[in-house]
């Protein structure tokens, strides 16, 4: 295990730096995925028709405040060595939002609206921060491991925020959802704030001050202006465009899919993704020793089949038990191409602007949240209903994905990133 870390780097660091995964994936899993996401849809909007549209407008509407903002955070972060500080004030944004999400009772749609575009705002900006520490902290053979690591502890702390809200509405029988579950917010606030704080304790800012490069517009512009030095890193960029459209349309309409496509229960929706957020700590944790093994371009190119056949696996099921299957690749798939996708970029970057090149996969990642979702959201606005058909088309962003994989050489692009 020593040899996975960087010189000097402890394993007690590295737990600390999962333990953000663990906590804000508190955030995606109850409020994203599994349970907000349906609530909104079926409680505040009353199952309006234009529901679905509307939840993913707003999260294309966070998520391209992010991709405005993260190379232009990422760029000053550097300058000032301020990674952990502005990663302290994502945290508390995110939390804070969170919590005023518990005031979203029915037919508050405007307001359930504008705190969700809030609180995935400051949690996508916090994801880049955190993201930048991973080549301080792994050797550069292992990116995958310590990546995975990371990603498989995020969905364990998911699985635990969520199965302690599974808890309380089951203990709240009888009780209607407008009064259990915007106390699952607060309960999704509180545990990512206490998580985190082992991430704030013992995690290292290594960076140094560069008094020199102080301007994020001028240093965002040249990145630019000389991406073709990083071609392969903006290769893969483009790639992750696209492939990370479809995992974020299936991730943000899990559980809309499971309840309109399925006719699942809420019970049995967050039952479905408690397993498969153990699935996804597998895939996570297994694949990364699978992809130092293998190369990171050919693992990449396994998770995307793996999304292929299970789009195809969803759209057609038509019992619980194939949806299962599906639901549980997924999970699988999730957690592979997330982790792998995250050690590719810290492998191309530049050591010295480790937060831009991450804000700038942050960029690719929140782009593709953009027009992910809404796709989705699109196809079931123009053909009321038909979530089948919505999950087939964004199935199409994996195909892209592998295609653009084809001519990207890591090697070549490691020496790029080293040579300055």
């Amino acid at each position: 295990m020593p040899r996975a870390l960087a010189p000097e780097v402890k394993l007690r660091e590295v737990w600390a730096w999962s333990m953000y995964d663990f906590a804000n994936s508190a955030y995606t899993t109850v409020v994203i995925t599994a349970v907000f996401s349906a609530y909104f849809v079926s409680v505040v909007s009353n199952n309006a028709p234009w529901a679905t549209f509307a939840w993913t407008a707003a999260l294309s509407v966070s998520y391209a405040a992010i991709l405005l903002t993260g190379p232009l955070i990422g760029a000053w972060a550097d300058a000032h060595a301020a990674k952990k500080v502005l990663l302290l004030a994502t945290t508390l944004g995110c939390v804070l939002f969170t919590v005023l999400l518990y005031f979203a009772q029915p037919g508050a749609v405007a307001m359930a609206l504008a705190f969700l575009i809030l609180s995935n705002y400051f949690f996508g900006a916090g994801e880049n921060l955190i993201a930048a520490f991973l080549p301080e902290l792994a050797d550069s053979r292992a990116m995958g491991r310590v990546s995975g690591w990371g990603w498989s502890f995020g969905y364990l702390g998911g699985l635990a925020a969520l199965g302690i809200c599974l808890a309380y509405i089951l203990g709240q029988a009888g009780r209607p959802a407008s009064e259990t579950v915007p106390v699952t917010m607060l309960i999704t606030a509180g545990f990512f704030a206490a998580a985190a704080i082992p991430t704030f304790l013992w995690l290292r800012e290594r960076a140094l001050p560069q008094p020199r490069m102080d301007k994020p517009w001028t240093r965002v512009r040249e990145t630019i202006r000389d991406s073709e030095r990083y071609r392969d890193l903006r290769r893969f960029l483009v790639c992750i465009l696209f492939y990370q459209a479809g995992i974020t349309a299936v991730v943000s309409l899990a559980a809309i899919y499971a309840e309109q496509a399925m006719k699942f229960t809420t019970q049995q929706t967050i039952t479905l993704i408690l397993v498969v957020n153990m699935t996804a700590a597998v895939g996570a944790f297994g694949f990364g020793y699978l992809q130092d093994a293998v190369g990171h371009v050919r693992a990449v190119a396994i998770t995307l089949v793996g999304w292929i056949v299970m789009v195809v696996l969803a759209g057609l099921s038509e019992t619980a038990a194939s949806f299962w299957l599906a639901a549980n690749l997924a999970g699988l798939c999730m957690g592979s191409a997330q982790a792998a996708g995250r050690a590719v970029v810290g492998y191309l970057a530049p050591p010295a602007r480790l937060a831009e090149f991450f804000g700038l996969w942050g960029l690719a990642v929140k782009a593709a949240s953009i027009f992910g979702p809404l796709t989705y959201g699109a196809v079931t606005l123009a053909f009321p209903g038909n979530h089948r058909l919505g999950i087939f088309v964004t199935g199409i962003y994996f195909v892209i994905g592998l295609l653009l994989l084809r001519k990207i050489d890591v090697e070549r692009g490691r020496a790029a990133a080293l040579a300055r």
